[in-house]
This record gives structure tokens, C-alpha cells and sequence, in this order.
């Protein structure tokens, strides 16, 4: 059962409840920057869109330079550290 419970979560709970906080604390703070408000999700998400749609395709680009940015990191780091834990796993 805790072998169970450890696969489930990637380790203990604690180190899981801990690393979701902080994630979730990140993730907050850039939909925040993008004008998203966890009160008036849905209202809040229509201003967005339509903000995005008044600039133009541009923010798209955008988004999209910083997303093959973090990508350029982001995806590598995953692939190495899956390749890893299941080497490791056997």
C-alpha cells in the first residue's frame, strides 16, 4: 500500500502536498500577470480572450516565442529525467 501511495504521488506526501503549493503559487502568479482572477474565473477568462483578439495575433507570437523558449529547456530536462527514473525503476 505505501509503495502504492509513493508511486502515486512521485514520493512522500508531504514532498508532493509541497511541490503542488509552490506550483500552484508559480502558476498563480502568471495567470495573475495575464489578468486572470480565481474569484471571477470565467468573466476574467472572456476579458483575456478578448484582449488577446483586440491586440491581434502579435500576443500569439507572443506566447508562442516564449513557449518554444521555456521548451528549448523544459522539454530536454523531462525527457532525461523520465529516461533516468526508468532506468532506475527496473
Amino acid at each position: 500500500m505505501a509503495n502504492n501511495a509513493t508511486r502515486l504521488f512521485g514520493g512522500s506526501l508531504v514532498a508532493a502536498l509541497f511541490r503542488l503549493v509552490l506550483l500552484s503559487i508559480l502558476v498563480g502568479v502568471v495567470l495573475s500577470a495575464l489578468g486572470l482572477d480565481p474569484w471571477n474565473i470565467l468573466p476574467s477568462l472572456r476579458r483575456f480572450i478578448q484582449r488577446i483578439w483586440e491586440m491581434g495575433f502579435d500576443v500569439l507570437r507572443w506566447i508562442w516565442g516564449y513557449f518554444l523558449l521555456g521548451a528549448i529547456v523544459v522539454v530536454p530536462i523531462w525527457l532525461i529525467m523520465r529516461l533516468y527514473r526508468g532506468s532506475h525503476e527496473r
